[in-house]
């Protein structure tokens, strides 16, 4: 049943244009094109030239981030735990810092970029969706405890300015991110991850909530995939070639992660021993890998499965469910709470789940074709003064590596770093 649904749901979504690309591009163009359509952008249309186990990678990231947010806000509503607690727990280690690793793989490819360009595709575009559903959302949340005054209405706004929306962190914080790489892009390797990791050890209090609850939690794993990224897609393309040795690194990842998720630290202020300092960026960046390991044996053995199809469709997506799951989320948690029909949490959590994750993809294919779109799509006008083959004068800080696509071609990027 819930592959016959997520089938109908992927095919209603998917794009129907399917318009070749120009046959001048170059395979690195392509790439690029890619990079700025993902994580931060809806699926374009034309031939499929994303890299497979990347759209897999970013499915099973925002399948558990709004897996967390689903369960965790029916057991605070319940005041009682189900079975999907065990999953978003075994998840916790791993899911953001995967998102924030994912999110810097192809990041080398833009650094060359002029600030202009590099700040349009980089912070404007987030600025954009972010100011919009913040706007939504704080609308939304208002209504529903009756406090929708312009003064409440204002206060939420500033503050929401000043600090990142609960609901919408993520792409406040990335941008950050990708100004301050790109300012520190000179430092060498070594130094530029030291600096993230110390800064994650470090007890900071700027009274700032984007730097003291967020980035120095999650720059390291961020950095890392910025650092990594010509070996993170070397290290997909030799677990294609040996897949037993892939699946050995997996359970023995699942086997590690699950026993110190589930173990209590003995000390203070750390709940896990997964938690505490130094072991958080081991375990992160062990799962970051192993999701692309489990990526890309689904690109290998599961693609033409309706689930498999779905779950990409959700990563190229990632987007558009990270924007709009909140509302449906709600929604449906507050209606079963009311009938109280189903009393298994851990069922509750799991219809919850499933309806966040789908019905924004199914309002996405609704209102793309109409001006509602941009709600989800930024308009050309919305940007900054650039021109696209305006580049500053220096080299793509990522080694000349092979890049696997979607059914099995080969992309060279020719870059160059001495960081690296």
């Amino acid at each position: 049943m819930s592959g016959y649904f997520a089938n109908h749901v992927w095919r209603a979504a998917r794009p129907r244009d399917t318009t070749s690309i120009s046959q001048s591009k170059s395979p690195a163009d392509e790439i690029q094109e890619q990079s700025d359509a993902t994580p931060e952008s809806p699926a374009r249309s034309g031939r499929d030239n994303h890299i497979a186990w990347f759209d897999y990678a970013k499915g099973i990231c925002i399948a558990f981030v709004v897996m967390m947010h689903s369960t965790l806000g029916v057991e605070k509503l319940y005041g009682a735990e189900g079975f999907m607690h065990y999953v978003v727990a075994f998840a916790q280690p791993f899911r953001m810092p995967d998102f924030f690793f994912l999110s810097a793989l192809f990041l080398p490819l833009a650094m060359p970029r002029s600030w202009l360009h590099y700040l349009d595709k980089k912070v404007l575009h987030f600025a954009y969706f972010y100011a919009i559903w913040a706007l939504i959302l704080i609308a939304f949340k208002a209504v529903g405890k009756h406090q929708f005054t312009a003064e409440h209405i204002g206060a939420q706004v500033y503050d929401a300015i000043i600090n990142p929306y609960p609901a919408l962190w993520f792409i406040y914080v990335l941008p950050l991110f990708f100004v301050v790489t790109k300012l520190l892009r000179s430092l060498p390797a070594w130094a530029l991850f030291s600096f993230a990791v110390m800064l994650q050890l470090a007890v900071i209090h700027t009274g700032w909530h984007a730097i003291d609850e967020f980035a120095v939690h999650y720059y390291v794993f961020f950095v890392a995939g910025y650092l990594a990224s010509p070996h993170v897609f070397k290290l997909a393309e030799r677990a294609r070639n040996n897949i037993p040795l892939a699946l050995v690194i997996i359970t023995a990842w699942a086997l590690i992660n699950g026993v110190l998720a589930f173990s209590p630290s003995p000390f203070d202020g750390w709940p896990t021993i997964a938690s505490l300092p130094l072991v958080s960026i081991a375990l992160g960046l062990f799962g970051a890998l192993s999701i692309v390991l489990i990526s890309v044996l689904i690109s290998e053995f599961a693609h033409q499965f309706s689930v498999a199809k779905f779950l990409r469709f959700c990563g190229r997506n990632s987007i558009v469910l990270y924007l709009s799951f909140t509302i449906p989320m709600a929604i449906t948690r507050l209606v079963l709470a009311k009938l109280n029909i189903i009393q298994d949490v851990g069922l509750v959590s799991l219809i919850v789940w499933l309806t966040a994750l789908t019905t924004p993809l199914l309002i996405f294919a609704i209102l793309r074709h109409t001006p509602l779109r941009y709600l989800y799509q930024r308009p050309k006008a919305v940007a900054l003064p650039y021109h696209a083959s305006q580049q500053n004068n220096e080299r793509s800080p990522i080694k000349e590596t092979s890049m696997p696509v979607a059914h099995g071609t080969l992309y060279k990027s020719i870059v160059k770093s001495p960081a690296l």
